[in-house]
């Protein structure tokens, strides 16, 4: 797992963002950061990281966002995150590999088995609407790592769930089906439905707007 400040200039407010599969920070670097320090999480072919190398505690608020795989991949650090001020799951689930909550389990282990360019650009367009990708979107990891990244996801558990305080779900989504996800935090949380495909972060101007904050 590899980490980075995306923005850091000692503001008060902290966001930690766990990203999706295989995503650098092209799909957030429209939103305006304000006065937000914030890390991005990714790559999440091990969970061998120690976050105590950051000073949370520095922070008045804290915040928690997380994106598709990451909203799985976040629970791994539960004792990290929990006691964040307010916490979001965008597209995703705790239940990533799931017919009924999830992936379902054979498009899952089909895609990380057989995984190559042309699946990958596939995946890609599914994440659009209509397959026409934002041509701003890109992936710069190689194909090996982000298919090994599908083979060790799958090999993790964790004995917490992170309680989310709502969960945004595109109407759209081709990934992680919308029904699956509202079957999942049907009875957990508040939720929020966006017209939206899979990555929907174009709906947002800022992270500010994501989080539904009023400016002071």
């Amino acid at each position: 797992m590899q980490s980075y400040w995306l923005n850091k200039k000692n503001n008060k407010d902290l966001i930690v963002f766990f990203n999706g599969w295989a995503m650098n920070e092209s799909p957030i670097i429209h939103l305006e950061k304000e006065s937000f320090d914030i890390l991005v999480v990714h790559d999440y072919r091990n969970f061998d990281f120690d976050f105590s190398k950051y000073d949370f505690t520095e922070y008045e608020k804290k915040y928690l966002i997380c994106w598709s795989m990451g909203v799985f991949a976040v629970n791994k650090f539960y004792d990290v995150f929990e006691n964040f001020d307010y916490k979001i799951a965008i597209n995703g689930t705790t239940s990533l590999i799931s017919d009924e909550f999830g992936i379902p389990e054979k498009i899952f282990k089909i895609t990380a088995k057989f995984l190559n360019e042309e699946s990958l650009d596939k995946f890609i367009k599914n994440m659009f609407k209509g397959g026409v990708v934002n041509p701003e979107i890109t992936i710069t990891r190689s194909l090996n790592e982000i298919k090994d990244e599908l083979i060790e996801i799958q090999k993790i558990s964790f004995k917490n769930e992170i309680e989310f305080n709502k969960a945004i779900i595109s109407n759209d989504d081709r990934i992680i089906p919308t029904k699956n996800q509202i079957n999942f935090w049907n009875k957990k949380t508040k939720i929020e439905i966006i017209n939206a495909t899979h990555c929907p972060f174009k709906n947002y101007s800022s992270w500010r707007e994501l989080l539904c904050l009023t400016k002071n």
